[in-house]
C-alpha cells in the first residue's frame, strides 16, 4: 500500500524570503492513488498584511484569518499527518518553499524535497508545449471544476488528486484494483470449495447379465446372412 498525500497552499506573495506567508494549507491522504477521505484543512493567520492582489486570487483577508491559529500552533499536527509520505502539489516547488519557510520560523526540520512530485513536471513530459495550469489540465482531462470560483487549497487539493490519478494512467489504476479485486475473490470461492467434504461411492456394475447376453443372442440370430458373419 503507497500513502501519498495531495496538498495545495495559499500564501500572501510569491515569496518566502521577502517576507510573504502561508495563510491556508489543504491536504488529502491517498492509498494507491485513491483518497481515503483523510484530509487536514487549516487557515493560518500569517501575522502580517494581505496584498490586494493575493487576496483577489483566494479572497482571504486580513480580517478573516485574524482570529485563526498561527502556523506554530498547528505545525505538530500537520507534520503528523504528512509524516513521511511522498507530496504532490502543483508546481510543488512552490509549495515546498512556503511549508519549509515556516517550519524554519518555528524551530522545526524542513521536509525534504525528496519526497516532491511535481505535476507540472509530469505533465510538461506527457503534454509539451502544452498550457500546464491546474485549470487547463483539468479541462484536458474533462475533471469538473465548475464550483472553483477562487483558490482554495483544499479545493485545489481535491481538483489536484483527481488530475494525478489521470497523469498517472487514469482508468488503468481502476482496472488494476478491479483485477485485484478479483484474484481475492477467486482465491476465496478456492478455499471455500477446498473445504468441502467429498463423498466417494463404489463403482457401479455395467457388465450384462446372463440373461441381457441371451436375449442379445437371440436377436443377433434373426440376422439372414449378416455381414459381420462373412
Amino acid at each position: 500500500m503507497m500513502r501519498e498525500i495531495v496538498f495545495d497552499t495559499e500564501t500572501t506573495g510569491l515569496d518566502p524570503r521577502s517576507g510573504d506567508r502561508l495563510v491556508e494549507i489543504g491536504c488529502i491522504e491517498m492509498f494507491n492513488r485513491v483518497p481515503t477521505g483523510a484530509v487536514f484543512h487549516c487557515y493560518f493567520n500569517p501575522e502580517r498584511d494581505m496584498p490586494a492582489e493575493a487576496e483577489a486570487v483566494h479572497g482571504l483577508s486580513i480580517a478573516f484569518l485574524s482570529d485563526k491559529p498561527k502556523f506554530a500552533e498547528k505545525a505538530d499536527d500537520l507534520l503528523a499527518f504528512i509524516a513521511d509520505s511522498p507530496m504532490v502539489a502543483h508546481n510543488a516547488g512552490f509549495d515546498f518553499g512556503f511549508i519549509n519557510n515556516e517550519l524554519e520560523l518555528c524551530g522545526r526540520e524542513p521536509v525534504s524535497r525528496d519526497r516532491m512530485v511535481d505535476t507540472v513536471a509530469i505533465a510538461r513530459r506527457k503534454h509539451p508545449g502544452a498550457k500546464l495550469s491546474l485549470d487547463a489540465l483539468c479541462s484536458r482531462y474533462g475533471i469538473d471544476r465548475s464550483h472553483r470560483t477562487k483558490h482554495g487549497a483544499l479545493l485545489d487539493a481535491e481538483l489536484l488528486a483527481q488530475l494525478y490519478v489521470e497523469l498517472q494512467g487514469g482508468r488503468q489504476i481502476g482496472l488494476e484494483l478491479a483485477a485485484q479485486s478479483a484474484i481475492a475473490v477467486t482465491e476465496e470461492v478456492v478455499t471455500v470449495t477446498s473445504s468441502v467434504t467429498r463423498v466417494f461411492r463404489s463403482p457401479r456394475p455395467h457388465s450384462a447379465s446372463a440373461e441381457e447376453l441371451a436375449r442379445h443372442a437371440e436377436f443377433m440370430a434373426g440376422f439372414s446372412e449378416p455381414i459381420w458373419s462373412r
